[in-house]
């Protein structure tokens, strides 16, 4: 029987892409496409909405496992993050990697070489006008920000100021509607027998040209008790919905 831990390192994640694949004629229905993500392996597949089937199209096969996804807003690229680290483990091989999005089938061919990062890149973005990759690395908390060459293939990382706080545990990054400012999500640690709790934080960055300063940290208090994980923003509404898991709970 596999193990949580073992579950979780196979299992990296899967990512629902509505609308990123358009049909030939106009006229027609939207299709949709989704990417599953399992061990170094990333499976494109369409689905049926109707029938609710998914028919696996292809796979690509990633340095390391598959960690993280997220397309470009003009959706020709998908940028994937992979690394052999996880929970209890650093590991030695970590990447992230630009696809280019088969316009009328979904599937991906590798844009570019792959790029070998620091250390396990837990989570990465586009920013919103499509000209910077954001990563988040969980151990040691930190992020990085690489520019998006114009044929969409992954440029050079942007040094950012060592002054930097990335709080404990980075867990996701995302650049606001304004495209101005980063929110930098930390999760901190639960409190084990030797350890006391690492506090959460959601860190917010201003942003620039690829540049990240920080700006203001969001917590109840000192952030005990508070262990943000992900959030998302309302369509066009001013909100923000973030998922704790200290207590689980939705704010």
């Amino acid at each position: 029987m596999l193990s949580r831990r073992r579950f979780a390192g196979l299992l990296a994640g899967t990512l629902a892409a509505p609308e990123l694949v358009w049909p030939q004629n106009p006229n027609s229905a939207r299709r949709t496409v989704l990417y599953s993500g399992v061990g170094a392996e990333l499976s494109c597949y369409a689905v049926d909405v109707r029938s609710a089937a998914l028919v696996k199209r292809g796979s690509v096969k990633l340095p390391s496992n598959v960690q993280y996804a997220w397309p470009h807003p003009s959706r020709e690229f998908l940028f994937v993050s992979s690394s052999n680290g996880g929970p209890g483990r650093a590991g030695d091989q970590h990447y992230v990697s630009a696809f280019r999005v088969d316009g009328d089938s979904g599937i991906l061919r590798l844009h570019g070489e792959p790029v070998a990062l620091r250390s396990r890149p837990i989570h990465n973005s586009v920013d919103r006008a499509g000209e910077y990759l954001l990563i988040a690395y969980n151990d040691p908390s930190g992020v990085s920000v690489h520019a998006i060459n114009s044929n969409g293939a992954i440029g050079a990382e942007i040094p950012q100021s060592k002054n930097l706080d990335c709080g404990i545990y980075a867990h996701q990054i995302r650049t606001t509607p304004s495209n101005r400012s980063a929110l930098l999500v930390t999760r901190g640690n639960d409190a084990t027998l030797s350890q006391p709790e690492d506090p959460g934080s959601i860190k917010v960055l201003s942003f620039e040209h690829g540049l990240l300063q920080n700006k203001a940290a969001v917590q109840p208090g000192t952030g005990l008790g508070f262990g943000p994980r992900h959030l998302d923003f309302h369509p066009i509404k001013p909100w923000v919905y973030v998922s704790i898991s200290r207590p689980a709970s939705l704010h």
